[in-house]
């Protein structure tokens, strides 16, 4: 019986995560790429206030690993006209960028001399 209950109680979440999925869909504030969900509240803030935002709802400040995860993230900037944070930063040798966990970026489509670490790309 625990286990019938619990089989219930699962799909049960999983019907309300999928509602609450397509309505934020709906609304433009969530896109998915390779398994990874990308979201936003569409407020302009500063790079350490957004860094917080992403880490209190359990999250991370998007980094492209590929030309979907970009594509994903491209879709906020064009939806709101404006430039996204990533979570990349620039490393102790200038001109050569990383992860914010220090790990070396394996994918990268920047323009010619960007980013160029003055925090305006």
């Amino acid at each position: 019986l625990v286990d019938n209950e619990m089989e219930d109680f699962i799909r049960q979440l999983e019907h309300q995560i999928s509602r609450l999925a397509g309505v934020l869909s709906l609304e433009k504030m969530i896109t998915a790429s390779g398994g990874k969900i990308f979201a936003t509240n569409g407020e302009k803030a500063d790079f350490q206030t957004t860094l917080k935002k992403c880490k209190e709802v359990g999250g991370s400040i998007a980094a492209p690993r590929n030309p979907g995860e970009n594509d994903a993230i491209l879709y906020f900037v064009k939806k709101f006209n404006a430039y996204a944070y990533l979570g990349i930063k620039e490393s102790l040798i200038p001109s050569n960028f990383q992860f914010l966990d220090g790990t070396q970026l394996s994918y990268t489509n920047w323009h010619l001399s960007e980013p160029s670490g003055k925090g305006e790309e």
